[in-house]
């Protein structure tokens, strides 16, 4: 929820032209990655939870990627993208443990 947060905080920033491209698309991956854990566990099925586990962590790797070009493009300075990525990457070992326990 925290990445949600500083995401819809940093986008804000980016150029008008890009509200429906660029900054479209990191809001809706960010919002992506807790929405699929809370679907996934309501569901009530292992099996269920893994695989909308997984759908969150594509979303985690696709906002990376979002993130990345927005920083190449001049949108974002060094010090936010490591900041986010920073909390991204620990989003994304929490995910991976999650999904590794389920598995076993």
């Amino acid at each position: 929820m925290d990445v949600v947060t500083i995401i819809y905080k940093l986008v804000k920033q980016f150029p008008d032209d890009e509200k429906f491209g660029l900054t479209s698309q990191i809001k809706r991956s960010s919002v992506s990655v807790p929405s699929n854990i809370a679907e996934g566990y309501g569901r009530n099925y292992t099996k269920d939870y893994t695989r909308f586990l997984n759908i969150a962590r594509g979303s985690l790797y696709e906002m990376q990627t979002q993130l990345q070009v927005a920083f190449n493009l001049g949108f974002i300075v060094k010090e936010d993208l490591n900041k986010i990525n920073v909390l991204s990457v620990e989003v994304e070992k929490m995910l991976n443990s999650l999904i590794n326990k389920l598995a076993s």
